[in-house]
């Protein structure tokens, strides 16, 4: 929910009251932007990462309180389902050695949590959808023991005013008339916090909007949904669905929803707040005590508690983040694409090509937003979640990029653009951009040759995590397993293999090996 809340029903405001405080802290906003009351440019990144709970026999573990006073860190959290934890990477400085720093830091830290997790019952693993859940485990009954589940669940609901429905047409369909919030806890992500300046934020946002559909492509890894094989990365469509708000009714009416990719470039981090406050009636309009406008006058700065509550409830792809450090404001673009996995390995290439694309994307002289429409780039992300590395993504043609290979993409008619299959389009357009953008962090070049390898042998193989899964599910069914034996299998071998550490596009298919669970 981005920020933490406890509070019971009888303690939600007004809604009016809370709009117009809503009102103050956008208004608040633009006046720090105005007074220029901001951070210093810092290169300053962060991670967070959802992981799942799950049993060594590859069933999921409604262990998330045991778990967790077992690892007795302040770093691993609660997140929505009893199978579900949360850790929070401290951020880091970016450049240098950062990510060989990161690697030996969660690792570290998932190898811990993993050996106190299985003292508890269970063990980590790092996948965007589990493919053990069922349905069955996706009731209300397994929401973590937070109040501030319980309370988005039934506000969710409430806006609803009906039951959340799932119907996602996938290699198979899976329809359910009936689901919880709890259906959304099957998503795990990878979360890459990117610290801007507020000149600097609009190109970042729309650079990190306009690579979603290659990053997801690249790191798809959710092929499963409750016993079915659905999307590469099903993640987006569940989201879409499961957090809905909308009847039918206000779906045909244009309403826009709470899960939501966005409808244009932007041209300050003020336009996406500004949306927040027209579009979205609050889930929890709890109002804080503090006057933004007083704070300001007396020369202090205001934590806009509501602003960010709200902020929190809208599941931006690219989310704005507006947070106060060491009593200084500074925005963040909290990229929010990727899902959990396969390895700190591959986890660590996701983030390499994000910060190094991000940066060479947003620093382009004829930048690729203003001759990609928006509504493609919205297009991609979705043909990207359904087809993983088998996609074909819009993007502006070349103008004759040095060194570039192989022919320009399939014409569409469309003046200045082409579709180009994504393994292509990241191996030659845009892992050279990563690179010159990790060279403009300054990051130590072993490590951004080591990690951007990770990407181009991907693309090279045609393999992440999701094809990866699929391919043993279908070896283990044509052995003669049967579907939820399948399923198990291939999860027991995917948590093997993790815990290896080597990048999935090294894991054997065949079924000869394991690997050592250690």
């Amino acid at each position: 929910m981005g920020e933490k809340v406890a509070a019971g029903g009888s303690d939600l405001s007004d809604r009016q009251i809370y709009r117009q405080k809503l009102r103050q802290c956008v208004d608040a906003l633009r006046r720090l932007l105005d007074e220029q009351r901001f951070d210093r440019p810092r290169a300053v990144l962060g991670l967070e990462l959802e992981l799942n709970l799950v049993g060594e026999d590859g069933q999921p573990a409604m262990r998330n309180e045991e778990v967790l006073r077992a690892i007795a860190s302040s770093d691993f959290q609660t997140e929505l389902a009893r199978f579900n934890i949360e850790v929070n990477i401290a951020p880091h400085r970016l450049g240098g050695r950062v990510f060989e720093e990161l690697r030996e830091e969660v690792d570290t830290a998932l190898r811990y949590a993993d050996r106190k997790a299985r003292e508890a019952g269970a063990g980590i693993m790092m996948v965007g959808t589990l493919p053990t859940l069922t349905q069955a485990h996706a009731g209300l009954h397994n929401i973590s023991a937070d109040n501030r589940y319980t309370m988005l669940s039934e506000q969710i609901l409430a806006a609803r005013g009906e039951d959340i429905a799932l119907d996602i047409q996938g290699v198979e369909r899976l329809r359910l008339d009936r689901a919880s919030i709890v259906a959304e806890a099957a998503c795990t992500s990878l979360q890459l916090h990117l610290q801007v300046t507020p000149e600097l934020f609009p190109a970042v946002w729309n650079a990190a909007q306009a690579l979603a559909g290659p990053q997801l492509a690249l790191g798809a890894n959710s092929p499963f949904l409750f016993g079915k094989e659905l999307w590469r990365e099903t993640r987006p469509i569940l989201f879409e669905q499961a957090c809905d708000t909308r009847p039918t009714e206000l779906k045909a009416q244009g309403v826009r929803p709470i899960t939501w990719f966005g409808e244009r470039w932007i041209d300050s981090v003020l336009d996406l707040y500004e949306e927040n406050l027209a579009y979205f009636p609050s889930l929890l309009p709890i109002c804080d005590e503090e006057d933004p406008d007083r704070v300001l006058d007396v020369g202090g700065i205001p934590a806009l508690r509501e602003l960010r509550l709200h902020n929190g409830t809208i599941y931006r792809w690219n989310r704005p983040v507006y947070d106060v450090a060491g009593g200084v404001p500074h925005l963040r673009v909290e990229n929010r694409v990727l899902p959990a996995g396969p390895t700190v390995a591959d986890i660590l290439a996701n983030a390499a090509f994000y910060y190094g694309a991000v940066r060479s994307l947003a620093e382009q002289s004829r930048p690729v937003w203003t001759r990609l429409p928006f509504e493609l780039a919205a297009e991609n992300f979705h043909t990207a979640a359904r087809y993983g590395l088998d996609a074909e993504l819009w993007w502006p043609a070349p103008n004759r990029i040095p060194g570039m290979r192989g022919k320009p993409g399939r014409s569409t008619g469309r003046s200045g653009l082409r579709r180009v299959p994504a393994a292509r389009l990241i191996a030659e357009e845009l892992l050279p951009l990563a690179r010159r953008g990790l060279d403009a962090w300054q990051v130590e070049p072993a490590d951004r040759d080591h990690y951007l390898g990770i990407v181009e042998e991907r693309c090279r193989r045609g393999a992440n995590g999701a094809s990866w899964q699929s391919a043993v599910y279908h070896r283990l069914r044509g052995d003669g397993l049967e579907r939820d034996a399948a399923l198990a299998e291939m999860t027991r071998r995917y948590m093997a293999r993790m815990r290896t550490g080597a990048p999935v596009h090294t894991w054997p298919v065949s079924g000869a090996d394991r690997g050592p669970m250690r």
